[in-house]
């Protein structure tokens, strides 16, 4: 009997169960179970609870009869998948949405602060570039490196945010949210490291705490790992990777930790030294992004009656040339509190550095501050005395960054303000979302996913067989959705099924989060963002019983923003 007369001993209340799952295949049982589907039989799952299964329906010594069988099923789930999945159907994420890990209401928010790079500011991908080949000259002049270096050039597409560096392996990986490395994403240089040597380095994929990076993602303290969060890391990395690849690929013996000692040492100069700074202030209009809508956020929230703070690490002369190419040589006066150089994560732990004044062109002045005045402007101090002068504390404060670390995480943990991340990828993950491989590929998975659970309870022959067939290409489809964000390592926000520790850190450290500040603009300041109750392990079944539909049915493009 070939497949599709066994297909057709699926009676029609069982293809209405089927599809109930929405690409999920449907329990085997569930689908015998319902009215004319004839005899089932009651098993214990693995974790021990009764479900129901199909009875074999044909002679268990009949191998091609259970192949088919499987098979038969594979083509009803992958029929339900296509079925999901024509063309357009699930274009609904909004890239220009605000999405919440935890409830926030805009009318409880009084105020709102702001880091100034990648969250005020946006630069154009010509400032990656220019850290890059800053930083690779001050390795060739100053630290005698290879003049060779020169013939790497920046590669914007290389790494991603949120990746883990071994300092002393000199080897770049992506780690997920419990540890893990996942395979086919660790490079030494700008070459793949092979699975089998992963495990044998690791002794597995797991990586202890105590070889992680410190809370601040920063290898120190005996730690092993450095992970990079902000998007000015990506260029360090970029260059980190290249100087490594030239090693090897020349048979120069070197030491991994000098090299990254040496990268790091580097960057930091091209920050530290105003090469940066000199170069964006001289052609502003070639760094800055033209496209983000920074004037229009603040004048909305200054005409809703909120006040306005700004702490940035940036210097004055930097801040003032940027900010008044995008909102105009008034823009002080939208500002109650100005910080710079707040060298943060410091300026959130340390209590004892004072706040000092300085002018417009960067001169200190030495009197004790005893108020945080409009209009003036101040270097260094801390929160604890911020928090002191002002009265701002608690939920009523809203604060902006790209740093999930040093912007957020001790506000969050410490000093209970509201925090918003900047994530910048955001907007083009979404868009790749949205696209119909995408969804045919992320759906299909599930569906043979679901498939194998429920059939890998058949342990003849023939039956692993064809398992072995379907893991096969369960394995590709996972390939399939790692590269089309990244070909090397994927989605900042997901491994193959796992978030990824850089997701893991944004959802605990948190509370909304948005490709950039622009995106309020779609909002009105009473907005509330829930978080979706998205259905734990354990809730998943009981969660699709009761719902009973596809989560995939909301109204407009506003509403679907939060959808995760």
């Amino acid at each position: 009997m070939g497949p599709r007369a066994l297909a057709a001993r699926l009676p029609g209340n069982a293809v209405k169960e089927l599809l109930r799952y929405r690409g999920e295949a449907a329990p085997l049982g569930r689908l015998l179970s319902v009215p004319g589907s004839g005899p089932a039989l009651q098993r214990r799952s693995p974790g021990s609870r009764i479900v129901t299964t199909a009875a074999a329906p044909y002679s268990s010594s009949s191998a091609v009869d259970m192949r088919s069988y499987l098979w038969a099923m594979y083509k009803e789930t992958k029929k339900v998948s296509e079925d999901l999945t024509f063309p357009g159907r699930l274009n609904f994420l909004n890239p220009d949405g605000i999405f919440a890990n935890n409830e926030v209401c805009l009318s409880d928010i009084e105020i709102y602060g702001f880091d100034y790079d990648y969250t005020l500011a946006f630069y154009s991908s010509n400032l990656h570039t220019l850290i890059f080949n800053a930083a690779r000259e001050i390795l060739i002049q100053q630290h005698k490196y290879p003049e060779d270096l020169r013939n790497y050039d920046y590669n914007p597409n290389f790494v991603i945010r949120g990746l883990h560096y071994d300092v002393q392996k000199g080897i770049v990986m992506k780690i997920d949210a419990f540890h893990y490395i996942q395979l086919g994403t660790t490079y030494r240089g700008l070459s793949p490291v092979p699975d089998e040597q992963v495990i044998e380095m690791y002794e597995g994929t797991h990586v202890p705490l105590e070889h992680m990076s410190d809370f601040y993602g920063k290898s120190s303290h005996g730690f092993t790992m450095k992970q990079f969060m902000d998007i000015f890391s990506l260029p360090e990395l970029t260059l980190l990777s290249c100087v490594n690849d030239y090693f090897i690929k020349q048979n120069i013996d070197f030491e991994p930790v000098y090299l990254y000692k040496d990268v790091k040492e580097v960057i930091r100069d091209v920050h530290v030294k105003g090469i940066l700074y000199a170069a964006v202030e001289q052609d502003i209009d070639k760094y800055i992004s033209h496209e983000e809508k920074t004037s229009a956020v603040l004048g909305r929230l200054i005409d809703s009656g909120k006040k306005l703070f700004l702490i940035t690490n940036s210097p004055f002369s930097f801040v003032d040339k940027g900010m008044q190419y995008m909102v105009g040589k008034d823009w002080r006066d939208l500002f109650d509190i100005i910080i710079v150089q707040a060298e943060k994560p410091a300026f959130f732990n340390d209590n004892r550095r004072p706040f000092r004044r300085a002018n417009q062109r960067d001169q200190l002045h030495w009197d004790k501050i005893s108020k945080l005045e409009k209009g003036k402007i101040y270097k260094q101090g801390n929160l604890y005395e911020f928090l002191k002068l002002t009265g701002w504390t608690g939920s009523k404060v809203l604060y902006f960054g790209d740093h999930i670390y040093s912007d957020l995480a001790d506000l969050t943990l410490k000093h209970g303000w509201r925090t918003g991340a900047i994530i910048p990828e955001l907007r083009s993950e979404i868009k790749t979302m949205n696209t119909d491989t995408y969804n045919q590929v992320v759906v299909w998975l599930q569906g043979l996913t679901g498939l194998l659970e429920r059939m890998q309870t058949y342990e003849d022959a023939e039956s692993r067989m064809v398992l072995q067939e379907w893991i096969k290409e369960r394995n590709e489809l996972r390939e399939a959705t790692k590269t089309i964000f990244n070909p090397q390592f994927g989605s900042i926000f997901r491994t193959h099924h796992n978030p990824t520790y850089f997701s893991r850190r944004l959802s605990r450290f948190a509370d909304i989060y948005m490709a950039s500040l622009s995106c309020i603009l779609n909002y009105n300041l009473h907005n509330t963002f829930y978080p979706r109750r998205t259905p734990l392990q354990h809730e998943a079944s009981l969660w699709s019983d009761q719902i009973g539909a596809s989560p995939f049915k909301y109204p407009d493009v506003e509403g679907l923003a939060q959808i995760k």
